[in-house]
């Protein structure tokens, strides 16, 4: 293959200063999760702006309606977006736009007032930026092979799990500190008005600076990927076939490819399958954990953002401890390893009681979430066909999304069978059980050449 310049060979190592750079784009994402998604705007939506909502729906259902929409979005067009990205030549490109609509979407959520009439207008700049952002990961992803190579896959991988978990631990505490903090009409060192919810609108502001910020450097200095012998399916010309033409001809392609797939390589249909189980129990870990430590633990209200802080700080490091090991033993011996341990961990969250107890199984639990998922993304890319990594990101996304019920739905189920919140982690437990017993017999990659 003839190197063109200013793009990258697939498999190519190209020096530290591209990795930090890729990395750096997760350090910026984290705003999106952390800030938006999670601790700060989307309760201010449903605690705030939809407090005196009339109709009887409360905010909170929603939310999970506009999300489950969001989810839905991606699950259809993953894949043939990824499609798009590989045939095109266009990862950068494409990630670049999409960013760049993600952050658009975030700054605009300061015109979201502390007013039941701009719930729908916030439920919408969720649910789009939810769905741009989660698109945005399938070329991202897709980029960990230009900036690794076969022997540190692994360690690129975790690196960048890492910076997005550092970077959402000091952008919270920016935000708390700076904004948040205090009682009163003014609120944070910064001493902002709350009056029509400023403060959290303008914490929206600074996460879209964060993101745009820490995104920058990725299209400066990672090159583009060089086109392949990929199968042009979605990226042929929509002038001349018209869109809807061309849309059909990429789902034929996918269709097509997802046949081949399961014919030659029943591995990686095997890892997809097994990781989208794991991986919910993953997220059923962060999303259920600050509801058990108040109403199981008792932790007091107040402290929770301080063991969440600590959580991500243990998930991070576990995540650059297990891209050093996933080189080293190969991406499916660590996620195994990690989710043993997160599986005894939780045994014993069963039957103990106190906030001590539960800061240290809690944390004990967290520190393997990071390995987990950094593996996993290795053990995708190093089992990708080269050229058509967006597409099977695009899947992964498309899988994970299929069962995203699973750990929420059993959470559920327990908490009402036994009439205890602590039962709810017998839910989660058991999706993980379950995504360990898929991943056992899925054939290993080699961690290096």
């Amino acid at each position: 293959m003839t190197e063109v310049p200013g793009q990258a060979t697939i498999g190519q190592a190209t020096g530290r200063g591209p990795v930090w750079a890729w990395g750096s784009w997760d350090c910026g994402a984290s705003a999106f999760n952390a800030v938006i998604l999670t601790f700060v705007f989307s309760v201010y939506l449903t605690d705030k702006v939809g407090e005196h909502l009339p109709g009887g729906v409360s905010p909170s259902a929603w939310l999970g309606w506009a999300l489950g929409l969001a989810g839905l979005a991606v699950a259809v067009t993953a894949p043939v977006s990824g499609q798009w990205f590989d045939a095109s030549a266009k990862r950068k490109l494409s990630l670049g736009i999409l960013t760049a609509i993600t952050v658009l979407l975030m700054a605009s959520m300061f015109f979201v007032r502390k007013d039941y009439h701009y719930l729908w207008f916030g439920l919408l700049l969720l649910a789009l930026g939810s769905t741009t952002f989660e698109l945005a990961h399938v070329p991202y992803n897709a980029m960990l092979r230009q900036v690794s190579t076969p022997a540190t896959v692994g360690r690129v991988s975790g690196f960048g799990w890492s910076m997005g978990y550092f970077g959402g631990i000091i952008l919270l505490l920016t935000c708390y500190f700076g904004f948040i903090s205090g009682k009163g009409d003014y609120r944070g060192l910064l001493g902002v008005p709350i009056d029509d919810g400023l403060n959290i609108r303008l914490v929206a502001v600074l996460a879209a600076v964060w993101f745009a910020a820490f995104a920058i450097p990725l299209f400066l200095y990672v090159p583009e990927v060089p086109h392949t012998d990929a199968d042009p399916g979605a990226a042929i010309s929509v002038r001349e076939r018209g869109v809807f033409r061309a849309i059909g001809n990429a789902y034929r392609v996918l269709w097509r490819d997802v046949r081949e797939l399961w014919q030659e390589d029943r591995r990686t249909v095997g890892f997809l399958i097994a990781s989208a189980i794991f991986r919910d129990g993953l997220a059923g870990v962060f999303t259920f954990g600050a509801i058990l430590a108040v109403r199981v633990y008792g932790i007091a209200d107040s402290d929770v953002l301080l063991f969440g802080i600590a959580a991500n700080v243990f998930a991070a490091l576990g995540a650059l401890a297990g891209g050093r090991l996933d080189d080293r033993i190969g991406p499916k011996a660590v996620i195994v390893g990690s989710l043993v341990a997160m599986i005894v961990a939780g045994l014993f969250l069963l039957v103990v009681s106190g906030p001590l107890m539960f800061w240290i199984f809690g944390l004990l639990l967290t520190i393997f979430v990071g390995p987990a998922q950094s593996s996993a993304r290795s053990f995708l890319t190093r089992v990708a066909p080269p050229g058509r990594e967006g597409q099977l990101f695009g899947l992964y996304a498309t899988t994970g999304r299929a069962v995203s019920f699973l750990a929420p739905m059993l959470f559920g189920f327990f908490v009402w069978a036994f009439d205890a919140d602590r039962a709810g982690i017998v839910g989660i437990l058991l999706v993980l059980i379950a995504g360990l017993l898929a991943l056992l017999p899925v054939k290993t990659p080699r961690a290096t050449p």
